[in-house]
This record gives structure tokens, sequence and C-alpha cells, in this order.
């Protein structure tokens, strides 16, 4: 028996309520995204504050690290995200079954990926670059070659991402899509954009210096800080970059596959 009140029926707010439960609790990826931004803004707000604490001169010494570093950062984001980007376009168009009923290879598909995520990146940083240039008087160019192999290093690693995140949502379905808008930003705590890795607690540092952004931004700072270039920073970064690529790249492959057997090219839903 349906019972209205002011012209609504708590039976059929309620039906609604039941439907987005069993949608958000059926869904580990919904849940973990209900946590995931307030715990990754806290920390790293908290380390940040805590690196900062009586170190007022530093960031007058290190003029323009906090903005080289951020400009740093969303290039690694926006190509990891532009991958995975030119990869929802063709689950939201449902065109992933046209694609592969064609001659087109995975790792042809994955190739195409990339080089468009790299291509949206260098379209939307490049105005960025030179905005900063013009209102704040800073060059991130001004890092010289430096530059080059920075940005290198996280291309590669965002790639990795990239794939991996895009292998996933075609394994899950569009229920997963919000991971491409927050894969990147698990790293962000142990990536040393903002402060240094000896901020963080002595078992964190260990997972920092597993991943290839805290060797890129630690090197980043010994640049603008101290006017040190530290080659095996570098050298260190694309060692681990060419791992995370691998793995990036398999898994991404390990996934159509489990898609292509599950019929998940064809139904492309939630």
């Amino acid at each position: 028996m349906s019972i209205v009140i002011l012209g609504f029926s708590p039976n059929r707010i309620g039906a609604l309520l039941r439907r987005h439960f069993y949608l958000l609790f059926g869904s580990w990826v919904r849940l973990v995204d209900l946590i995931y931004w307030p715990m990754v803004q806290m920390l790293m707000w908290g380390f940040l504050s805590q690196f900062l604490m009586g170190k007022a001169s530093y960031i007058a010494q290190a003029f323009g690290l906090l903005l080289a570093g951020m400009m740093l950062w969303d290039s690694m984001f926006r190509i990891q995200l532009s991958v995975a980007i030119s990869f929802l376009e063709e689950m939201w168009s449902r065109n992933l079954g046209n694609l592969f009923v064609s001659p087109l290879r995975p790792s042809e598909f994955a190739a195409a990926l990339l080089t468009m995520g790299l291509l949206r990146t260098l379209f939307s940083m490049i105005p960025v670059s030179l905005a900063a240039w013009w209102f704040f008087d800073f060059s991130v160019y001004s890092l010289g070659l430096a530059l080059a192999g920075f940005f290198a290093s996280l291309t590669l690693f965002g790639w990795a991402i990239g794939l991996a995140v895009s292998g996933l949502v075609m394994r899950q379905g569009l229920g997963a899509e919000n991971i491409a808008w927050a894969a990147a930003f698990l790293f962000l705590p142990v990536a040393a954009v903002y402060y240094p890795v000896s901020v963080l607690p002595g078992w964190l540092q260990y997972v920092a210096w597993s991943f290839p952004p805290a060797y890129v931004f630690e090197g980043l700072r010994a640049l603008l800080v101290d006017g040190q270039f530290r080659p095996d920073l570098m050298w260190a970064a694309f060692g681990l970059n060419l791992l995370y690529l691998a793995l990036g790249f398999g898994a991404f492959m390990a996934l159509f596959e489990a898609a292509r057997r599950g019929g998940q090219l064809l139904g492309q839903g939630e």
C-alpha cells in the first residue's frame, strides 16, 4: 500500500534509495571512492604542513618550486587521464566491439591511446607553462634539458597507470570509471611533489622510493634549491618506469583478454 504525504511517496523514495544502496554496496570501486579523496587530501596537506613548520625561508629560497612541482605533477596526471579518457570515449560510444571485430590489434589500440594521451597533455600544458611565465615571471623551461628528462619520466609512469586503468575499466565496466580520475592521486602523498621524502614516516619512505615520481621531484628540488642536477635520481626513475610500463601494458593485455572472454567488449554497462 502506497502512502502519499504532501505529494511525496515514502515508498517510491525508499525504492529509489534501495536501488542506489544496492548499486553502491555492490561495487567495491564506489565504496573506495567515498573514502579515497578525503584521505589523499588529508595525507598530502598533513605532510606538507608538517614539513613547512619552522621553514618559512624555504619557500623564498626555492622560488618557483611549488609552481614547477604543480605543473610537472599535473602533466603526469593529464597524461594518465588523457589515456583513460581516450579509452572511455570508446566505452561511452559503445564502440569497443566495433573496433575489435576489425583487424585492429590490442597492442595497436594501446599505442594509439598512449600517443593521444601525450598529444592531449602537450596541448594543455604548453599554454599553462607560458601563462606561468607571463603572470609570475617563472619559466619552467629555465630547467633546460632536465625538464625534458623530468617530463619524459613522468610521461612513462602516466602511461603505465593509464594502461592499467583502461584495462580495469574494460574488465569491470563503466562502474569503475571513477578510477580514471583517482588513480594518479593514489601516488600524490608519496610522490614528494611539495615536500621531500624524508618528511614521510620511515616505512612510507620505502614505499615512496619504489615509485618513479619520488625520484623526479627530489631531482627537481635538488635542481631548484641546491642548483645541483642529480643524474642518479634521473636514471633510477627511468629504470623503474620501464618496469612499471611493462607491468601496465601486461595488465592491459591480460584484462583485455579477460574482458574478451567474459563478453565485456560488447556489454559495456555498469
